[in-house]
This record gives structure tokens, C-alpha cells and sequence, in this order.
């Protein structure tokens, strides 16, 4: 399933630094002297640390001499043109923004160059204003390209936590707790709302654990019938029930040795809350319609996304239980509540799902990160990395802007859907297309999950699914909690 920060203040106040402090470096290559005059003032009046370089050859020689966060270049050079120059700058530093400014910009110069890697292409004579605001956004998402690399670095160098991705304070405090909790024996409930993450901290901590060799079994308590969920756990011998005609191993015997995941452990009856709690205990267990017992050696980690204490309060859930699992406690913050890792995460997904797809590299518009930024997110990063893939798949081109994201994260009403629908269309076509918005919408939000989103449109699930054959809606894969 895919590192740092971009500045919440996308305005022309965003400072001109590269992460550090400093000022961000600028190469421009020109031959004009009077053009790197004008961009040498206008740039050094904005805080950047600008660069001159009189043709290619120049340039390519400061840019094995010099670290820089963004390169404007000429497309009329004497010598090599900027758009043969672009391919050697973009092999020596793949991730290296280059804008292009040119006076014949054609319409081929702007394919050719877009396709060879450029990050945008303005036209002189430029408008200030415009030029700024788009040598903030390639440095900004520079600066968040090279400090997400750091960032995966450090996290490999002291854990193993793969696609945990964040780097505010409340995430760095979840990663130590987890490096902490990971060497022992304990028991580990982990906390939080739906789409946080918590089979990920629980791979993560058997990853970094002495199990890290044996099996890791996660099993979604709450997707199973009680009489199927004991089976699944325990194993069966042959003849237990009707259909038990070979016997069977359960999941506790597959992961021994290893650790057993419990998700949605709240889900559980109460009679196998009871033969949950012998295990945690004594370590022993039997086969349904079995007699003789048998031993594991099992990590328990489970995971809730409701309060655990309420419900033992409500009489829904063992209190023995609840201690038993509530040894260490590891609570996930909802998305909301760490807005600063948002840029972070968007980029991880933007990386993982181009790559998935065959994509080149993708990245945000100013305007679709911004949504993003200001947006609750109540399905927290499973309902980030849904909407990002969705901008992935649906993208052109290398920017994905606001217009590909969902309607209910930028706002955009059914108003606009009408808007920007054939104005000779039919009142039925338009219906249509307010339908399907809102079914993909709702479908989005629920993870994908046909049950739930009919169970929220308080609708036949037989129903629901006729309506998406009809409005020739694709189903896509369901995310991770």
C-alpha cells in the first residue's frame, strides 16, 4: 500500500528556504544578460540564493559543483537548446524541478518539454506574481521530496516501520512507544479510529520484535460469524460439525511462535471473549470437538476502533478480558489531529501508486494540496490514500489537481456537477450524473464496502449494487485499516 512537511501557508508569504533555514539555491541558465539581471533581483528580494549560469555547459558544470532545490532554464541557448538540455539535467538529478522560460514557447515545446520532465513552462515576457508562485510550489515540494527521504532514512536506521508514514510530534511519540513495546512479551491493544493505521503499528511491532522470523496472522474479528470466527481461531477435528469433514488447524497453531493480530476485537460474542481470555492465561487451548488440549506460544496484538471501557461498562465486553489485552495501550491519532504529515503521506501514495500503475511520477497542484490540508478526513488515511489513488488513475498528466480529487473533500457541490454537465442534456442524464456522484462519494468514504454504504443510504444492499451496475460504477479494492 505508499517526506516532509509542505508549508500550510501556500501564500506569496511562504518563506524561500529549502527546509533547513537557508535559502532555497535557484540555477538559472540564460543567455540574455538582461533576463538574469531582472530574475537575479526578483529572486534575491523573495529570500531565494540565485545562481547564474550564461549557456549549458556552464549550467551543467555549476550543477555537479552545487546543490540546488529548482533550476529555471532557457529554451534558446546558444549551443544545446533548453529542451536538449533538460534530458542531461534530469540524469544527473532525476528529482530536480526545472522550470522552462522561453519567448516561442509552441505548443510542441510544452508537450516535449512536460515530457522530458520539466515542472512547468513560462512565457516571457512573465507576470512576477505567476513566476513566484510557481517557483514556491516546485520548491516547496522539492523540499518535501528530499526531507520524505530523510525522514524513511531515519525510521529504517532505528525501526522497521514499513509505510508508517508521519513525522509530527504525536506520530514520533506512537513510532518510540512502538520501539519500546516491540522486544517484550506484552500483550498490545492498539487504539483508534477506523483508518489510522493499526495493522500497520501491529506489523510494525512484530517486525521489530525476536518474532520478527515466525508468522504474522491478522484476522478481522468482525467479518466472521461467531461459529465460523472459533473455527477460523481454534481449528476443528473432523466430525465437529456438519461440515467439518478433515480436521483443521486454527489460526492460533499457524501463528505459533509468531504473533496473532485480533482486529476489531470488539466484535467479539462473549463466549469466545471467555476462550480468548484462557489463552492469554494458561497458553492452552482445544480443537473444536476436540479433548485434548493444546500449547502455544502466541503474541497477542488486538486492535478497537470503539471505546473498549464503554462497552465493558455497557456489559458488551469481559472486564478480565479488557485487562488482559489492555497491558500497553498504543492510540493512533485520527488525520485530523496531525494535519502537518498530510504532504507526507499524499506524496508516499503518490510514489506507490503511480509505480503500481506504470505511471511517471505524479504530484499535487498547490490548490489540491491545500483541499487536502483543510479537509477533516473522517476516514482518516485509508480515505487519503483512496482519494489519491483515485487522482493517480484518473490523472494525464504529471499534476494532479483539485478537479480530480472528490467533490466532498474540495468542496465542490452538485451545483458545479450541473454546471459543468452538457447544458442539452436531459433532466434524467443530469439525475444521473448527481447519482453516481454521490454513490461513488459514499462508496469512497466506506472504504468500498457495499454493506456499509447501504447500510448509510438505508437502502436493500441488492439494491444498491443495481444501482451501481446501472450507473457503470468500478468497484475498486478496499484500503487497509
Amino acid at each position: 500500500m505508499p517526506e516532509v512537511e509542505l508549508p500550510l501557508n501556500l501564500s506569496a508569504s511562504a518563506p524561500a528556504t529549502n527546509g533547513n533555514s537557508a535559502p532555497a539555491n535557484i540555477l538559472v541558465i540564460d543567455d540574455e544578460a538582461g533576463i538574469r539581471e531582472s530574475l537575479e533581483v526578483l529572486l534575491s528580494l523573495e529570500g531565494y540564493s540565485p545562481r547564474m549560469a550564461v549557456d549549458g555547459e556552464e549550467g551543467l558544470r555549476i550543477l555537479e559543483q552545487e546543490n540546488f532545490d529548482l533550476v529555471l532554464l532557457d529554451l534558446a541557448l546558444p549551443g544545446k537548446s533548453g529542451l536538449e538540455l533538460l534530458p542531461e539535467i534530469k540524469e544527473r538529478q532525476p528529482d530536480l524541478p526545472v522550470i522552462m522560460i522561453t519567448a516561442y514557447g509552441t505548443v510542441d515545446n510544452v508537450v516535449e518539454a512536460i515530457r522530458a520532465g520539466a515542472e512547468n513552462f513560462i512565457q516571457k515576457p512573465w507576470d512576477n506574481e505567476k513566476l513566484l508562485a510557481d517557483i514556491r510550489s516546485a520548491v516547496a515540494r522539492r523540499k518535501a521530496e528530499e526531507e520524505n527521504l530523510q525522514l524513511k532514512r531515519t525510521l529504517r536506521q532505528r525501526y522497521n516501520f514499513a509505510n508508517i508514514v508521519g513525522k509530527s510530534d504525536i506520530m514520533l511519540k506512537v513510532f518510540d512507544l512502538v520501539a519500546q513495546v516491540a522486544p517484550s512479551r506484552s500483550t498490545v491493544l492498539i487504539q483508534g479510529e477506523s483508518g489510522t493505521g493499526k495493522e500497520l503499528v501491529a506489523k510494525a511491532i512484530h517486525a521489530n520484535s525476536p518474532r520478527r522470523d515466525k508468522p504474522f496472522v491478522p484476522i478481522n474479528t468482525g467479518a466472521m460469524p461467531p461459529e465460523l470466527l472459533e473455527s477460523t481461531l481454534f481449528g476443528h477435528v473432523k466430525g465437529a460439525f456438519t461440515s467439518a469433514i478433515a480436521s483443521k488447524k486454527g489460526l492460533f497453531e499457524v501463528a505459533n511462535g509468531g504473533t496473532l493480530f485480533l482486529d476489531e476485537i470488539a466484535t467479539m460474542g462473549m463466549d469466545l471473549q471467555a476462550k480468548i481470555l484462557r489463552v492469554l492465561q494458561d497458553r492452552r487451548f482445544m480443537h473444536l470437538g476436540g479433548v485434548q488440549e493444546i500449547q502455544v506460544d502466541v503474541r497477542i496484538l488486538a486492535a478497537t476502533n470503539v471505546d473498549l471501557r464503554q462497552a465493558v461498562r455497557d456489559g458488551r465486553f469481559r472486564e478480565d478480558l479488557f485487562y488482559r489485552l489492555n497491558v500497553i495501550t498504543v492510540d493512533l491519532p485520527p488525520l485530523r489531529a496531525r494535519r502537518e504529515d498530510i504532504p507526507l503521506l499524499a506524496q508516499h501514495f503518490l510514489d506507490f501508486y503511480a509505480n503500481e500503475n506504470g505511471l511517471p511520477p505524479r504530484k499535487l497542484s498547490a490548490d489540491a494540496l491545500r483541499a487536502l490540508i483543510d479537509y477533516d478526513w473522517p476516514g482518516n488515511v485509508r480515505e487519503l490514500e483512496n482519494s489519491i489513488e483515485r487522482g493517480v488513475v484518473l490523472s494525464n498528466g504529471p499534476v494532479i489537481g483539485s478537479d480530480l480529487l472528490p467533490g466532498h473533500i474540495t468542496g465542490r457541490s452538485f451545483q458545479d456537477a450541473l454546471l459543468e454537465h452538457n447544458p442539452n442534456s436531459s433532466l434524467f442524464d443530469i439525475l444521473e450524473v448527481i447519482e453516481r456522484r454521490i454513490i461513488i462519494e459514499k462508496l469512497e468514504r466506506c472504504n468500498w464496502n457495499q454493506t456499509d454504504a447501504a447500510e448509510q443510504f438505508r437502502i436493500p444492499l441488492s439494491t444498491l449494487n443495481q444501482k451501481i451496475k446501472r450507473l457503470n460504477i468500478e468497484i475498486r479494492k478496499r484500503g487497509r485499516d
